[in-house]
């Protein structure tokens, strides 16, 4: 019924997220972002705070000196020059932190950087879009997470601020020093607890994120159908693929190749390479084999060598299923493999035998599958 219907009922493939990801459609979660920028600048505050307030205390003490040689050497040029070193740093996180953030993200979703969705796109600017996006599930989501962070955050601070209220109230009646030192402990206090109720919205927002995108990307039967179709691509694309198959196997069979003196096949789906030394073996030896592409590329080997292709199927097979690469054939298939091994000296010497008609033993008999015929 769901097939028939079209129902999206198969979650998406990585093809379709990577799809996705090149039209702009990719896991997005501003919350992540905001969490992980807030995380990261106040480890910053928390490692940089005396070096930062050692630099305002200078520059703050070197505001009030008024000497002849301040004058003289501009002090004020001097002060301001130090001002980018002090917040150069937070910039430069508030920039990278979010990018990197976008870029995980990104990596996450199976998505990767696209330069051409920055390009205008007039759908962005639909009146009708913005109001689905407002009135639809997106814009009750987005009302429930500020809603969720009014309410958390709220909470926090006024938590924090019960924690804090007596040392707050307290400071005009310490020193200067001992007022700072209140002051900035509390402050990381408080960027502490909100820092931490981000995280949890963040925790909340990324799997729902996550979750909305895969069920946007749902998938049919039928285009399920469809891109396995695609993905098997064309018949240039298949002839393709099976001449990478098979270069690959000719490097891989080159150097026992270089060893063959002739080659069985049977015809299209199985080639068997032979060579005979009566100093290294007693008898012929399978120096490769193959069927498919592998055999494919025997023969093309062949061809390239000029080594004599005879096919003989019953042998090709007998030979494939019983004898493997540098072994010698079985005994039973001598009288058979001798009649070639004759006729390939015949025609190297010159002369023109007729083709051998062999027979192979029932025993040693097998088809396509490997099933024996005896």
């Amino acid at each position: 019924m769901s097939e028939s219907a079209g129902e999206k009922t198969f979650a998406p493939t990585s093809k379709r997220l990577r799809d996705a990801a090149l039209k702009g459609d990719v896991l997005r979660s501003r919350e992540l972002a905001t969490a992980a920028t807030v995380l990261v600048g106040l480890a910053w505050l928390a490692w940089a705070g005396p070096w930062l307030f050692g630099e305002l205390f200078h520059m703050v003490a070197a505001a009030f000196v008024f000497d002849a040689r301040a004058l003289q050497t501009s002090g004020a040029g001097g002060l301001l020059a130090r001002i980018p070193g002090i917040f150069a740093p937070v910039v430069l996180l508030g920039v990278a932190v979010p990018i990197a953030s976008m870029v995980a993200q990104l990596s996450f979703g199976e998505g990767r950087w696209v330069g051409e969705n920055l390009a205008f796109k007039g759908s962005r600017i639909n009146p009708l879009s913005g109001l689905k996006r407002m009135f639809g599930a997106q814009g009750a989501i987005e009302m429930g997470k500020g809603l969720l962070k009014v309410v958390l955050l709220g909470g926090i601070s006024w938590f924090w601020w019960l924690s804090v209220e007596g040392d707050i109230a307290s400071l005009g009646r310490s020193a200067l020093n001992r007022q700072l030192s209140i002051a900035w402990d509390a402050m990381l206090g408080l960027l502490a607890a909100l820092t931490g109720g981000l995280v949890v919205i963040a925790g909340i927002d990324f799997p729902i994120q996550w979750l909305r995108r895969n069920q946007r990307l749902m998938m049919s039967m039928q285009e399920m159908r469809d891109e396995n179709k695609e993905s098997e691509g064309s018949p240039e694309t298949k002839a393709a693929r099976r001449q990478r198959q098979r270069d690959i196997a000719t490097g891989a069979l080159g150097p026992a190749m270089r060893q063959a003196q002739f080659v069985v096949t049977n015809p299209a789906h199985f080639a068997i390479a032979l060579a005979y030394d009566p100093a290294k073996a007693s008898a012929p030896i399978v120096v490769a084999k193959g069927r498919g592409d592998k055999a494919r590329a025997i023969r093309e080997l062949a061809a390239e060598r000029q080594l004599p292709v005879l096919e003989y199927p019953p042998l090709a097979r007998s030979l494939y299923y019983t004898t493997r690469e540098r072994q010698m054939i079985r005994e039973e298939l001598y009288t058979a493999v001798a009649a070639i091994v004759a006729f390939v000296l015949s025609v190297r010497r010159g002369e023109t035998p007729p083709v051998p008609i062999i027979s192979v033993p029932v025993e040693m008999q097998f088809d396509a599958d490997g099933r024996s015929g005896a």
